[in-house]
């Protein structure tokens, strides 16, 4: 287990136009700024296309993915940021319909994204393979 003592906040916040990749666009606001331990505060806006990995795969059976196209409201997206990024979101059709799982990329935006983003200033996100659920999981330390 992986815990800490509080840490201090950090806020960013961007907006991310029509065509733009929301998953990329993150990680890349994570390297320019070099944020050490970031995570989505919040996130609304739509997206066109989506590719996700469902809750039924494994370490051994990563094939439960599905691939979205279609106009889709972004109801949450939450996670870490770290290099090895770990999101999770659920979208709504217009039917509002939901379907959520963790992000694999193509998070194709529709009209907009605006995203905040946190940094917990005293720690460092990174990721260890775990031997028991066979993904690399959260190491969270204090940072040096």
């Amino acid at each position: 287990m992986s815990s800490s003592a509080g840490s201090s906040l950090q806020v960013h916040a961007l907006r991310l136009g029509p065509g733009r990749e929301l998953l990329g666009s993150l990680q890349a606001l994570v390297e320019e700024r070099r944020l050490r331990a970031p995570f989505i505060i919040t996130c609304v806006g739509s997206v066109t296309k989506a590719t996700l990995r469902l809750a039924n795969a494994t370490a051994t059976n990563t094939n439960e993915v599905i691939q979205l196209n279609g106009r889709f409201e972004i109801v949450s997206l939450v996670g870490t940021l770290n290099p090895d990024a770990h999101l999770h979101i659920c979208l709504a059709d217009a039917e509002g319909r939901t379907v959520g799982g963790h992000v694999l990329g193509g998070l194709e935006v529709f009209t907009t994204a605006e995203v905040v983003v946190g940094e917990a200033a005293g720690l460092q996100f990174t990721r260890e393979m775990d031997d028991q659920t066979g993904f690399p999981e959260l190491v969270v330390q204090p940072r040096d």
